[in-house]
């Protein structure tokens, strides 16, 4: 039998535990933007904090900070939908917090490891404490068993109340992705002598974790999201899910092999992943475009004017669309043919793409997550724009945006004089370095990080405010 509960505001303890991981996400994302610029700084500088804070510590709390601070608001996104889309209470409520604290003194534990003992002997014990020396999985060996335990913990909960409760089509294709979410990440977990074979299995926690299982719970909680703040048709948006759910995993897979070209794996990969890798992000933009002109139709038809029930999080949901196709599909696609990969693999070109992707596929809807929970939480019918929500959203995408196009131009330099003319040598790569539109282009990308760390600022003054701003309105 279904437990009753209230959804128009937060009134149980899983939504509550949901707006704790939102708080430790959003400083971790400040953490993550202030790396950034110190990493940005030092490639113009290289001699900025030199044997102080290294520029390869900076970039390794920079990614590192960018993965955990939106594993934290996924899972606090999903304790906020959890008990709407099931209307049952969660599960095992003490177990969860248990484990967001043990969570959260792992990560800081972790950053202050990175910060102030940052490398070690090489050793077992430094695999152990210290670094495991893999891009983007740098976590040491008990944090990786940690963060593993902590998201079958949260698993456990959402599957288990999910069984006692309404089992919806939006929450059924998220039960399913987070065995997939949890399963892939096991594939980092272990190493191998042979860099090929260690490279291979590396690529499927980078690749498919982030760009399959990832993509799909973007999409969720898209469909959830746009019934909740416009009322869109569960009908609708669950039919693009499940096409989603369709393309990314076949696509996914495949495009998967776009990591593969140059590390010893056979050529056929060359044509597979270059295909497969741009159609990633279709089946989401359909799903907003489709949506939105049947909402629009349907209010026109009624003669009523159609209602955002909460305006910030609607802008970053369309940015979230939109973003998500330009970063992840576009800018991926510009360097993903092995014909024109040759050249830009590892340049630049990654960074801007890495850059724009994460934002916009993930970083975008993430914090309209956020803001529909401060909606909840204040318990408001309806939440307006107001100037500083305006500001964070302009000055953070005008940023993130900027930070592409100036890495961009700097991967283009790499790739016509480091690459074509100089032959790929070392003394290529320093010598590209060191020319007017490589530094310049790395000014521009420092610049643009300073315009975002500013949106950032007005963000988190908007999300500190915005509630008590709303309720004065509406009272």
């Amino acid at each position: 039998m279904l437990t009753s509960i209230k959804t128009n505001s937060l009134t149980n303890e899983g939504q509550k535990l949901g707006m704790m991981y939102f708080r430790v996400a959003i400083v971790l994302f400040g953490a993550q933007l202030l790396m950034g610029l110190i990493a940005a700084i030092q490639f113009i500088v290289p001699g900025f904090l030199f044997e102080v804070f290294d520029f390869s510590v900076a970039r390794m709390v920079h990614i590192n900070a960018l993965v955990v601070w939106m594993l934290y608001a996924m899972i606090g996104s999903v304790y906020l939908m959890l008990t709407d889309e099931t209307e049952h209470n969660i599960v095992a409520i003490g177990l969860g917090k248990l484990a967001f604290w043990v969570l959260t003194a792992a990560v800081a534990i972790v950053v202050l490891v990175y910060i102030f003992i940052q490398v070690g002997s090489g050793s077992e014990s430094t695999i152990w404490f210290i670094n495991e020396g893999r891009e983007y999985l740098e976590a040491p060996r008990w944090a990786d068993i940690g963060i593993v335990v902590v998201v079958l913990i949260f698993y456990w909960n959402v599957f288990a109340t999910y069984m006692k409760g309404k089992k919806t089509g939006i929450m059924t294709v998220m039960v399913a992705n987070l065995m997939a979410l949890a399963g892939l990440y096991l594939a980092g977990m272990f190493f191998t002598d042979n860099i090929s074979m260690d490279q291979y299995w590396w690529w499927w926690v980078i690749h498919l974790w982030v760009e399959a299982t990832w993509e799909v719970f973007v999409g969720t909680l898209a469909a959830y999201a746009l019934i909740k703040i416009i009322d869109a048709k569960r009908e609708i948006v669950e039919m693009w899910l499940w096409i989603e759910v369709l393309m990314l995993f076949g696509s996914g897979i495949l495009g998967l092999g776009h990591h593969y070209f140059w590390i010893g794996t056979p050529e056929y990969w060359w044509e597979i992943g270059a295909l497969f890798s741009a159609l990633e992000p279709v089946p989401l933009i359909a799903m907003f475009v489709h949506v939105l002109y049947d909402w629009g139709k349907e209010q026109g038809i009624n003669g009523t004017k159609p209602a955002i029930k909460n305006g910030p999080a609607m802008a970053w949901l369309v940015t979230n669309a939109f973003g998500n196709f330009l970063g992840a599909g576009i800018w991926g696609f510009f360097h993903t043919l092995p014909q024109v990969n040759i050249y830009t693999h590892g340049s630049q070109f990654t960074a801007a793409h890495g850059h724009l992707a994460f934002f916009g596929a993930y970083a975008t809807i993430l914090i309209g997550m956020m803001y529909y929970g401060i909606q909840r939480s204040y318990g408001v019918e309806r939440m307006k724009a107001t100037f500083k929500s305006k500001m964070a959203i302009f000055l953070i995408t005008f940023g993130v945006l900027g930070m592409a196009v100036a890495l961009t131009i700097a991967g283009y330099e790499q790739v016509l004089v480091e690459r074509a003319e100089l032959g790929a040598t070392w003394n290529a790569f320093f010598t590209a370095q060191n020319l007017p539109w490589y530094i310049q282009a790395q000014i521009w990308r420092t610049i643009m990080g300073v315009v975002t760390f500013v949106g950032f600022i007005y963000l988190v003054w908007d999300l500190v405010t915005i509630g008590k701003e709303a309720q004065k309105e509406e009272a």
